[in-house]
């Protein structure tokens, strides 16, 4: 049986997923079609594609949402088949029927599938008659916070309470006692219903210290289904994935078979066709539990894509136009050790707050020696409050899994984010945790690590002298900036002093907290050396380096050997080095300036106490108190919406509410007054 491949195809997507598969189609010689709301008329994803049609004003349910606009955009544009990406509409079964109907091409399952396995009650029930293991619980739609209480007491704490349409970590929480069960289910039923329409919520056992193990299979319309290895998606945050790597440091080839061979009878069963994703929770003695099956691309498919050289994009496009796998079971191999970091628009140091707004920089590290970079965003593009937090997703490829961490390290000090923040830090923090340097971890690994949440202190410099002495050297670079400029009078040229001091401290400008650090360098045949005498103890950083004043990324080789990465702010006297997720903030002063700095005045920073503040831009949904009413602490204030994720603000502290400044309904801004308390 001959095939024909499509001419054109329209993606029913945004953001990097859109890029994505644009990025293969091309490859393949197909013609692309983006849609895109209002909100993207910019976006880097309509720039791609060859053709774009807008469907509908920002917010998703009125334009990404649509079928009946995508249908009608596939129609106009003469667009053969659609891909779905993951998010939105991809598992909608609605949809995927409807594209039948209309004698388009889904470029995923059938809507059969679909509805068998993207309905998590409903795949359950599948599972344990294909005799795959599953996790105990209760398998039914809950109608009742009440009913939810005694179902946990019945199952036994802790329990697991997920919205049956699901995904992303939207419509999940984990309760540990009844209180905890009750306003769970009541955030799922209210996430789940605003996220996907369908507010069903079912609860099942949490199986404590897990791993998170997915298998990624491919199946076509002749019946062929096969396993591609597993994805180790453990390293988590509130449920949403922070690191995934392939293959799994925890699983050994025995439990890899064992789990590829339910995951492909699971696939049998529904008479799976497309690329999809059967995950698993795999307990300390390496037994494992269904949990669901994705009937979509995952966003973490490059890292298979890393080990086993195949286009999962490509594969998904063969197969709907009808191809028969190229390929069977045995002749798939893992080779090396891949691993992606989910480059997010969030700031990890508030609480990992949504931010947004306008990308002043991007620039990614270059795509090279096993370094890729799927993102669709671009310099001087917007980062907008409607969608999630994605702003890219950066993924690396080494001959094994300690390669791929020191390239994961090297990429994300190279990887410069200005405008917004990002969750680099926090990204860069995690791949020298030696827990996570040892494969040692469970999904509970960000909770128990950084109980507190994450701070510019959680993790300190490896070398702090190090980084005194790179900022040294900084400055040093920056009195030659001043000493070439033209125009000095003859005579009275500047001469550049070697001693300098570094003060550091609790408060980089204040007396509060310093340490000085007496430095010396001396410039000689291009290198920079740069003395550090502390306690009678003298060490000696000899710095070779490009680097001019201006440039973000300082890139340097110490002592002939080290070849390090920072990313570097000046302002005035005051420098800001970023290494491996550390944060050094000093100034570079001459010794007089240390003599003037330490009599300098403290600035006190204004009292904020009684005022609840937006921490972020979003929408703000609910207000829960009024004025004149008595909160005790832990007690829920108001809701922001951001970023498809509902925020809630709590009290502080206890006491009387003197006045609500803003409304239900109104956007907000960074730091706008919401409540004041007497």
């Amino acid at each position: 049986m001959t095939t024909k491949m499509f001419k054109k195809i329209l993606i029913a997507n945004r953001g990097e997923i859109a890029c994505r598969v644009m990025k293969t189609a091309k490859k393949m010689g197909i013609k692309t079609v983006a849609v895109y709301s209002e909100a993207d008329r910019e976006a880097r994803h309509v720039q791609m594609a060859d053709e774009a049609v807008c469907i509908g004003p920002a917010p998703s349910r009125e334009s990404y949402l649509l079928i009946d606009r995508i249908i009608q955009a596939c129609k106009d544009t003469g667009a053969e088949a659609v891909h779905p990406g993951y998010g939105f509409l991809s598992e909608n079964e609605q949809f995927a029927r409807r594209c039948e109907e209309e004698g388009i091409v889904f470029i995923g399952p059938k809507y059969q599938s679909i509805a068998a396995m993207g309905d998590k009650i409903a795949s359950k029930k599948l599972a344990i008659e294909a005799k795959v293991n599953t996790i105990p619980g209760f398998n039914e739609a809950i109608e009742k916070a009440e009913d939810a209480v005694k179902i946990a007491q019945g199952i036994g704490y802790p329990v697991m309470i997920k919205a049956s349409a699901g995904g992303g970590g939207k419509g999940l929480r984990v309760a540990f006692n009844d209180k905890e069960a009750f306003e769970g289910f009541t955030a799922c039923r209210t996430e789940a219903l605003n996220s996907f329409g369908d507010d069903r919520v079912f609860i099942e056992k949490f199986v404590e210290g897990p791993r998170h193990i997915e298998i990624q299979v491919l199946g076509d319309s002749k019946g062929n289904i096969v396993y591609l290895g597993e994805r180790d998606c453990s390293i988590q945050r509130r449920h949403q994935k922070v690191i995934e790597e392939a293959p799994s440091p925890f699983i050994d080839p025995a439990t890899r078979k064992a789990m590829g061979e339910q995951a492909v009878s699971l696939a049998k069963a529904v008479n799976y066709q497309s690329a999809g994703t059967v995950e698993f929770v795999v307990g300390k003695d390496k037994s494992f539990y269904f949990l669901e099956m994705n009937t979509r691309l995952q966003v973490e498919h490059p890292v298979t894509e890393g080990i086993t050289g195949l286009d999962l994009v490509e594969q998904m496009i063969r197969v709907a136009a009808g191809e028969q796998l190229a390929f069977k079971q045995e002749d798939i191999q893992l080779n090396g050790w891949s691993m992606e970091c989910r480059i997010n628009a969030d700031d990890p140091f508030r609480n990992f707050l949504p931010s947004t707004g306008r990308l002043v920089k991007y620039r990614p590290p270059a795509e090279k020696d096993g370094v890729r970079v799927d993102t669709g965003v671009y310099e001087g593009g917007e980062i907008p409050m409607y969608y999630d937090s994605m702003i890219a997703k950066l993924i690396v490829h080494g001959k094994d899994r300690t390669e791929a961490i020191e390239k994961m390290r090297a990429a994300l000090n190279d990887f410069v984010i200005r405008g917004i923040h990002s969750n680099i830090p926090f990204q860069a923090a995690l791949l020298q945790h030696p827990r996570f340097v040892s494969g040692d971890f469970t999904t509970g690994f960000i909770a128990e690590e950084y109980p507190d949440g994450f701070k510019k202190d959680s993790v300190q410099p490896s070398d702090p002298r190090r980084l005194a002495a790179l900022a040294a050297f900084m400055r040093y670079r920056y009195l030659e900036h001043i000493q070439m400029i033209d125009g000095q009078l003859a005579g009275h040229e500047m001469t550049i002093a070697k001693q300098f001091v570094v003060v550091t401290g609790a408060r980089v400008g204040s007396s509060e907290d310093i340490q000085e650090i007496p430095i010396r360098v001396e410039l000689k045949d291009g290198i920079y050396s740069v003395y550090i005498e502390q306690e009678g103890d003298i060490s000696r950083y000899d710095i070779a380096s490009n680097w001019r004043p201006g440039e973000i990324c300082l890139r340097a080789t110490i002592n002939g050997a080290q070849h390090v990465t920072a990313q570097v702010e000046r302002n005035g006297v005051k420098y800001t080095l970023i290494l491996d997720g550390a944060q050094y903030e000093c100034m570079v002063l001459s010794p007089l300036g240390a003599e003037l700095q330490r009599r300098m005045l403290v600035k006190v920073p204004p009292d904020t106490s009684k005022l609840v503040m937006s921490p972020m831009p979003g929408l703000l949904t609910n207000i829960a108190v009024k004025a004149g009413d008595t909160v005790t602490a832990g007690q829920k204030l108001a809701a922001i919406e951001a970023m498809k994720m509902e925020n809630t603000l709590l009290a502080a502290q206890d006491g009387v509410v003197a006045e609500v400044c803003a409304n239900v309904g109104e956007s907000l801004a960074v730091d706008q007054l919401i409540i004041r308390f007497e």
